[in-house]
């Protein structure tokens, strides 16, 4: 996209200037940048009857996805196949999202009782049993990791309390903790994209802090700083509203949600945060077209966002969004060592996304 200005003052011209040639050349420029390549959706498999909400972009070869019907792919040359797998034992369990960290290593959480996380070794082919929890309401619904060895779950309220778990060895061992957070009545998490938490790193010597969102009848950020949350300017009350998702760069955040039982519905379902002194809260002037349940930075100030209402754009870190695409998908992840961008949905679509 380009966001050229140009500032003619017609008395500044070369008298000498041939007009007509001039405009002429002013009619070209203007041309090459409304002909600008649109970005492009590419499909790169749909041929699995699976509804994918958990992917993971290792580098722009390596990708993963998760869903439901106990299903998991992967691909390692960027997306032109993917081999898929139902794990053996869990064909009836929903994988709402999935953390890999090469083409061999990769942990899933399956939501719903028993809370269940698993890890491979070897590309897929077995899967160890890592995390379970059998209490009555369990419900796994997101996790994000630091590097390849720090990472935390987060679950829905249990006896009062949000449910977390952390590991320091890649997923390997979760060991749950609290924090102060209160839940209020019908607050809790969505198992939308796994994306509505996420671990930041904070200066040298300092620990990592986390930051998370809430949806339902109320929506807050939770974060080290606050935490007894701050509640979102984003559509809640019902079940069905609320943040779905968190992209963060540097000091910046983006916050997308809405409401997916009124998903062509554009109030209220972003906004962006400062962090660079204190917390600043800023609502886009024009905001994503629809509910969406997942957003990424690509770089510092461009961000891509997708739900069932279709595909935004934005290149001015969140201020004002585009559509690109009314096909609907439940997450979009960039590569960890890359450039690559990837979307996963219903129907076991999965798409790249091509800027350039």
């Amino acid at each position: 996209m380009y966001k050229t200005e140009i500032t003619l003052n017609p008395f500044q011209l070369n008298r000498n200037m041939n007009l007509k040639r001039f405009l002429v050349s002013l009619f070209s420029f203007i041309t090459i940048i409304t002909t600008a390549q649109k970005p492009i959706i590419k499909l790169l498999d749909s041929t699995t009857n699976t509804s994918i909400r958990g992917l993971s972009v290792v580098t722009d070869k390596i990708v993963w996805c998760s869903g439901s019907n106990g299903k998991v792919a992967k691909s390692t040359n960027g997306g032109r196949s993917f081999v898929w797998q139902t794990v053996p034992g869990y064909e009836k369990r929903d994988f709402r999202d999935i953390e890999a960290f090469d083409a061999n290593t990769a942990v899933i959480i399956a939501v719903a009782e028993p809370a269940i996380i698993l890890k491979t070794h070897d590309g897929g082919i077995t899967w160890n049993k890592v995390f379970e929890d059998t209490t009555k309401g369990m419900f796994l619904d997101a996790m994000d990791f630091l590097d390849e060895k720090e990472g935390v779950v987060v679950g829905d309220p249990v006896n009062g309390k949000f449910f977390f778990a952390y590991t320091k060895d890649a997923g390997s061992y979760w060991t749950p903790f609290n924090t102060v957070a209160v839940p209020d009545s019908g607050e809790a998490f969505f198992a939308s994209s796994g994306s509505n938490i996420k671990v930041v790193a904070k200066q040298m010597g300092e620990e990592s802090s986390l930051l998370y969102a809430s949806g339902g009848t109320k929506s807050r950020l939770f974060s080290n700083d606050i935490p007894h949350g701050l509640t979102l300017p984003i559509v809640q009350g019902k079940e069905s509203t609320g943040a779905n998702s968190i992209a963060v760069s540097g000091k910046k955040a983006v916050v997308v949600g809405g409401d997916f039982a009124q998903d062509t519905a554009t109030a209220n379902n972003c906004v962006l945060l400062d962090f660079s002194d204190g917390i600043n809260l800023t609502i886009p002037q024009t905001p994503p077209h629809g509910y969406k349940s997942s957003v990424v930075f690509i770089d510092t100030q461009t961000l891509i966002a997708c739900g069932t209402s279709g595909v935004d754009l934005s290149y001015d870190g969140g201020l004002n969004w585009q559509p690109i695409s009314k096909e609907s998908f439940h997450v979009v992840q960039r590569a960890k060592k890359g450039n690559g961008i990837f979307l996963a949905g219903g129907k076991g679509r999965i798409a790249k996304v091509i800027l350039d």
